[in-house]
C-alpha cells in the first residue's frame, strides 16, 4: 500500500511562498514604473504632476494636516512600508535567517560593501559639486522586490541560497538605509511633539511588556506615534519602525507555534497590500521624470552620474568585494551550490535601488531639477544592473562549483 509523501517542512514552504510573493510584486512594481514614465512623457503629464501636486487634507480640533498628494504617499503610505520592514527585520533577527551570528556574517559584510562603495563613488564624483553631497545615500540602497523579482524570471538557474543570501542582505541594507534616514535626513527638531513619540513609544513598549496581544491598541497608538513623529522634524516613515519593534513576537496561546504571533500576523496581513498597492502607488508617483529636453549630457551631470555609477558599479564592488573577501578570509563561506560567477550576478542585482533610493532622493533634495536628476540616476543604474545581472546569471547556469572547491566543500 502506498503512502502519500510527507508534506514539506512548514518554513521551507513559507519561504517559497515569501519569494514568491515579492517576486510577484517587482513585476508590479517595474509596471508601475513603466506606466508612470509613459505618462510622464504623454500627453497626460500636466494631469499626473497636477495631480501630484494637490493639497489633501483634514482637521480634528487641534489636529490640523493638509499635504500635496505626493507627501501622503511619501510620507503616510510609505511608514506602512517602514512599518513591514521593521516587522521583517524583528522576526529574521530573532526568529529568522539573521539569527545567530554565523548566519549574518556572509550578507552582513556584504550589505556593509553595498553600502559604503556606492555612497563613496557618488561623493568622488559630486567633490566640486558640494550643494549636491547631501545625496551621497541615494544609491546605498537594494530594492528587494526588484531584485527578487528578477532571479524569479531566472527560476532553478539561480540556486535557493542565493535568493535567501540576498533577502538577508537587502533587510540589513534597509536596516542601513533606516539608520542613514534617521541620522542624517532629520530636518529642525520640535523637541515637544519629539517628547510626545517617545512617550508614546515607551507606552507601546509597556504593552509589550505586560503581556498585551491584541493588535488594536498597538495600531491605535501607532497612528498617533506616526502624527507626533510628522510633527517632530524626524521623517515621519520611521514611526513605522519603531512601531514594528514594539509589535510581540510570542504566540497568543501558550505553547503555539512562535508563527502564531501577533507580529507574523499583522506582517501577513501587510505583505500583500504593501507589495501590490502601497509600493506601486509610490513607485508610480515618484518615478514620473519628463525626458523632454534630456540628453547624454544629462546623464552626465554630477548627481544623475553619481547615482548611475554608484548603484552600478558601486553595488557591485561593495557585495561582490567584501563578501569576496570575508569567504577569502574564512570568516564566511560561499552560499551553498553557488559559484563566484552567480554571486556577482547577485551582486549586479544589488545595485537595483528604485524605492529605496528614490524615496531618500525626496528627502536629500527639495528643487525639483535635482529630484529629477536623482530619478534620471536611479533608472539609469538600476536598469544598468537588472540587465548585466541577468545576463549574467542567465549564463552562468545553474552548475554548482566543482567539489574540489575547498570553500564549497566547507559550505556544504
Amino acid at each position: 500500500m502506498s503512502h502519500p509523501a510527507p508534506p514539506a517542512p512548514r518554513s521551507a514552504s513559507f519561504l517559497q511562498a515569501f519569494l514568491k510573493s515579492e517576486a510577484l510584486g517587482g513585476y508590479v512594481l517595474m509596471l508601475a514604473a513603466l506606466l508612470a514614465l509613459l505618462v510622464a512623457n504623454s500627453g497626460l503629464a500636466p494631469a499626473y504632476f497636477d495631480a501630484l501636486g494637490a493639497k489633501l487634507g483634514f482637521s480634528l480640533g487641534p489636529v490640523v494636516l493638509k499635504e500635496s498628494v505626493l507627501h501622503w504617499i511619501n510620507d503616510g503610505l510609505m511608514a506602512v512600508f517602514f512599518l513591514l520592514v521593521g516587522l521583517e527585520i524583528k522576526r529574521e533577527v530573532l526568529d529568522g535567517q539573521l539569527r545567530g551570528a554565523s548566519r549574518i556574517v556572509l550578507p552582513g559584510i556584504a550589505a556593509l560593501g553595498g553600502m559604503i562603495m556606492p555612497a563613496l563613488i557618488y561623493v568622488l564624483i559630486n567633490l566640486g559639486s558640494p550643494g549636491t553631497l547631501r545625496g551621497w545615500a541615494i544609491p546605498a540602497a537594494t530594492d528587494i522586490a526588484f531584485a527578487l523579482g528578477i532571479l524569479a524570471l531566472l527560476g532553478s538557474r539561480v540556486p535557493t541560497s542565493l535568493k535567501i543570501f540576498l533577502t538577508a542582505l537587502a533587510i540589513l541594507d534597509d536596516l542601513g538605509a533606516i539608520i542613514i534616514i534617521a541620522l542624517f535626513y532629520t530636518s529642525q527638531l520640535n523637541l515637544f511633539a519629539l517628547g510626545m513619540a517617545a512617550a508614546l513609544l515607551a507606552i507601546l513598549f509597556c504593552l509589550n511588556r505586560a503581556g498585551v496581544l491584541r493588535l488594536t491598541p498597538y495600531l491605535l497608538l501607532g497612528a498617533v506615534l506616526w502624527y507626533f513623529v510628522l510633527k517632530s522634524g524626524v521623517h515621519a516613515t520611521l514611526a513605522g519602525v519603531a512601531l514594528a519593534l514594539a509589535i510581540p513576537l510570542r504566540p497568543q496561546n501558550q505553547g503555539a507555534p512562535a508563527a502564531h504571533s501577533p507580529l507574523h500576523a499583522l506582517e501577513h496581513a501587510l505583505h500583500k497590500p504593501v507589495a501590490l498597492l502601497i509600493v506601486p502607488i509610490f513607485g508610480f508617483a515618484n518615478a514620473g521624470v519628463s525626458f523632454a529636453g534630456m540628453g547624454l549630457d544629462s546623464l552626465a551631470q554630477p548627481v544623475p552620474l553619481g547615482v548611475a555609477l554608484g548603484l552600478f558599479l558601486g553595488k557591485q564592488l561593495g557585495v561582490f568585494g567584501f563578501a569576496w573577501l570575508a569567504i577569502k578570509a574564512g570568516v564566511a563561506t560561499l552560499p551553498r551550490h553557488a559559484s563566484y560567477a552567480q554571486l556577482y550576478g547577485v551582486a549586479l542585482l544589488c545595485g537595483i535601488g528604485f524605492t529605496m533610493s528614490l524615496f531618500i532622493g525626496a528627502l536629500a533634495f527639495t528643487d525639483p531639477a535635482a529630484v529629477d536628476a536623482t530619478k534620471l540616476g536611479v533608472l539609469t543604474g538600476s536598469l544598468a544592473s537588472a540587465i548585466v545581472g541577468f545576463a549574467l546569471l542567465r549564463a552562468s547556469g545553474g552548475a554548482a562549483p566543482a567539489a574540489t572547491s575547498a570553500v564549497t566543500a566547507q559550505a556544504r
